[in-house]
């Protein structure tokens, strides 16, 4: 009997900015990157106000404000630091992108497939040269 293979949920980032352009790629990054920002921030709201109706609650609803409380420090970290690794990653690729032959930043297409290491093999529009993007 074969073992099933393994599904890959996200594209490899060659697929993604060979279906997008760069510039569409970065900006859905960092708006997605600015949505966990707004779920951390929206997470400390949650526990304070869980905090705040600690205090004068029976033990039924201190349990329950605990649990809210531990909830919203788990969404809240992970929404943190899903937003630090993505703004770190858009960033980290968006510093490779400019042509070191033109200048030009942001303008190329993807020529190659994905190496190992997630290396992406790119031309420029302007003036062809080819380079590599780790990511």
């Amino acid at each position: 009997m074969k073992t099933p293979s393994r599904i890959k949920l996200s594209s490899s980032m060659a697929d993604k900015l060979r279906k997008t352009s760069f510039r569409k790629w970065y900006e859905r990054q960092l708006m997605t990157s600015h949505v966990h920002m707004l779920l951390a921030f929206l997470s400390v709201i949650g526990l304070l106000a869980s905090m705040e109706a600690f205090r004068d609650a029976s033990v039924a609803e201190k349990v329950m404000d605990v649990v809210f409380v531990i909830i919203c420090a788990a969404v809240g970290l992970w929404a943190l630091r899903r937003y630090l690794f993505l703004l770190m990653h858009a960033e980290e690729i968006a510093n490779q992108a400019t042509c070191s032959a033109c200048g030009e930043y942001g303008r190329f297409r993807v020529v190659g497939p994905e190496r190992v290491g997630d290396e992406v093999e790119v031309c420029c529009r302007k003036c062809n040269h080819q380079w590599l993007i780790a990511g």
